[in-house]
This record gives structure tokens, sequence and C-alpha cells, in this order.
């Protein structure tokens, strides 16, 4: 939760939870003589306190009294110690002085004796707590995000690699881009190497979700066909293997994650594509030449039904070919009209961004960036992560 910034001219907010009446006076006197803006509220139970703190960000600090009609020692304090809640303050008695003491280490922010505290030592206490409690909130927001980059960082290293290969008539090009709504790392992933003999494998790939399990299933799938295709696997056993691992691996029996592959023989000229779930790849050209290859062949995501295979599209290539390979958040954004761009759009686009009096090949990265930027013009909510890799072959 990010920490809000306070008003300083507003009154502090302080929940007085005593069941003595002649306490609670005397309480409200100590106020108005330190002449401290309060918006003070009395609970004279447990139960009163809970209700009245279920939103804890309503209240800065609560001065609780430990002897309680229906709480007994630290039982109190325990419950009202909320995370991102007030400041909590103890009022002991006069002999239970040590007892105030304990009750910092469980976690209040300080105690106050009552026959001893007047209205300038309350005020003081208040506003010290509350300002500490606010100082912590900061330090363990920013601690958090530290956390949640230093995750991100690593888990983003695994999902987005790079690319594999020695062909000098081969550029690879990759965008990613986080969901607007989200802030953790999705499961999109992608690798592009190149064989022992040449063939160039390709993978791009969305784990269903978003957050540090679907992030690590994500980075573990990516490595497995890494591993499989270097190996020299037979290709069929590729997608059914990291079926099986996803289905061990995933802590979840409903996730899945749709997938494309694209295997291009050593003379560039012919490609085998496999789609599990997965929207289908565009083959890009100057304007109109732009098409969006066939899903006559898609086949089930990985993790969905048992048994499953999925079949091969044989796709010949032209000479000086260009593949764009893309997770769904590029083609799901939300528009004005309330459609989404889906395929059909994209393949629009992708026409108008090539027909551009200049060739799009001299410079495929602007390309690929004027897209993305046309995608997120056209959206006005993309929840999902989004991954393109360009593949542009000069041969």
């Amino acid at each position: 939760m990010e920490p809000v910034e306070p008003d300083a001219s507003a009154p502090l907010r302080v929940l007085l939870v005593e069941d003595d009446d002649a306490d609670a006076v005397l309480v409200t006197e100590h106020f108005t003589d330190a002449d401290l803006a309060v918006d003070l509220q009395r609970a004279e139970s447990l139960a009163d306190a809970e209700a009245a703190l279920h939103d804890p960000e309503a209240v800065d600090c609560v001065l609780l009294d430990l002897a309680l009609p229906d709480a007994h020692g630290f039982e109190g304090l325990r419950r009202l110690l909320y995370t991102d809640g007030p400041a909590v303050l103890v009022l002991t008695g006069l002999r239970d002085e040590q007892l105030g003491a304990d009750a910092v280490g469980v976690g209040a922010q300080d105690y106050l004796v009552k026959d001893l505290v007047d209205g300038p030592s309350l005020a003081r206490a208040v506003r010290y707590a509350v300002e500490r409690r606010r100082s912590d909130r900061v330090r363990r927001a920013l601690r958090d995000a530290r956390l949640r980059a230093d995750e991100n960082a690593r888990l983003e290293r695994g999902l987005l690699p790079t690319p594999l290969i020695e062909d000098p008539e081969m550029r690879v090009l990759a965008r990613y881009e986080p969901g607007t709504e989200q802030t953790l790392l999705g499961g999109d992933f992608y690798d592009v190497v190149e064989g022992s003999d040449g063939t160039l494998h390709a993978v791009i790939g969305d784990v269903c979700g978003h957050g540090p399990d679907e992030a690590a299933l994500g980075v573990s799938l990516r490595i497995a066909w890494r591993t499989l295709v270097l190996s020299g696997i037979d290709p069929d056993r590729v997608l059914p293997t990291m079926h099986e691992l996803l289905v061990h691996e995933r802590n979840q029996p409903t996730l899945f994650t749709t997938l494309a592959t694209a295997t291009v023989e050593p003379g560039r000229e012919r490609m085998t594509l496999r789609l599990a779930g997965h929207p289908p790849p565009a083959l890009v050209g100057e304007g109109q030449d732009t098409s969006m290859l066939s899903t006559e062949r898609l086949g089930l995501p990985l993790g969905v039904g048992e048994g499953v295979s999925w079949t091969p599209l044989e796709v010949e290539l032209p000479k000086k070919w260009a593949l764009l390979l893309y997770t769904d958040g590029l083609i799901e954004g939300r528009q004005v009209s309330g459609d989404v761009l889906w395929t059909d759009g994209l393949l629009d686009l992708l026409r108008e961004v090539t027909a551009g009096p200049a060739p799009w090949r001299d410079d495929p990265g602007t390309m690929l960036d004027a897209v993305m930027e046309r995608v997120r013009s056209l959206s006005t909510a993309r929840p999902d992560d989004v991954a393109a890799v360009l593949l542009v072959s000069d041969k």
C-alpha cells in the first residue's frame, strides 16, 4: 500500500479505548490543556474499538487502556496492531509501569502512566507516536518496493533472455511492456536460439495470470524449451514435454499457457509453425504484402486436456522475410469503441505502419516501436503484459 501524505493542518484522529468514565474525562481535559487539535473518539471495550477500526486508515493514534472488560494482558494490544493501521499508545496505572514497558516490546509505540501524564506530555507522546508510525510505513513501503523491483529484475532476466544466434543475416528485435493495471511482472516469455545445424528456433508464450508464481513458471518453461531444442530432441516432442512439465510444476490445476513456436530451416526458405492456443504470427512485408498466418491448426494451450498433440503448419517463406510473434496483450487492449484490436486490427495496423515512403527494413526497430505506440494510443486500458519479437531475414 502506498503511504498517503498527511494533511498537516488537520486535527489528529485519536481513538481512546477506555472503560473508566473518569479517566476518559481526564484525557479529554489533557488534550484541551495542551491546545492540541484532535478528533477524539471513545470506545469502552475492545469490541467497540475493533468496530471503530473497521477502516484502520481512519484513525491516526489509539490510546489503549490495558485493563478492559473484554481483554486480558496484551490480547487487546495484539488485536489492534494492524500492519498499516494507526500508532498505538498504551495507558497504564502507576503500579503497571513495567507492564507498559513490556507492551512496547509487543509492538506499542510508547506507554503512558495515567497518574503521571499531563496535557503537554500526552500531546507530545501522541505527536511522536503518529510521526514514528508514518515513518515506519514509508520505510516499509520503500523496502517492499525495492524487494519487488529486485524480484521483477530477476524474473525479467529469466523471461526475456538474450537471443542465441550466430547467423549474420538474421536480426532479432524484442520489446516487452508491463500491463497498465498491474505492477508485478506477468508470465509472458520469449526466446530465440540457433541450433548447431543452423536451424532457427523461436518461441513466445504467456502463462495465464500475473504475479511471481506465474512469472517463475514462465522462466521454467522458457529454460525447458531452450534446453529441449538445443539438445536436438524430435520437434514433435517439444510441446508434449513442456505440457507435462507445466502440469507437474503449476501450483493450481487450472493454470495454463498459450504458446507459439517457429522452426526455420537453415536455408531460411521454410518454417514450421506450432500454435498452442496462441494468436498467429504475422509475416511482415510492405503495406498490403503483410499477412497474418493461418490458425487452421490451432491446438490447445499447454496444461489443457490430456494426451494432446499439436499439428505443425508448414509455411513457405518469401525472400527477405520478417516474422512478428507476440502475446495477446498486443491485441486485447480495450478501445474507445469498446472493441478489442484483435488479429484483424493488428493486421490493418501493421499494413499502415509498413506502408511508409521509407523502407521499414532499414530500421525495423523503429517500425516495431511504432506498432507498440499505435497499440498504446488505440487502447483505453491494457491490463495484460505485451511481449513482441520480430525476426528479420536478410536472405
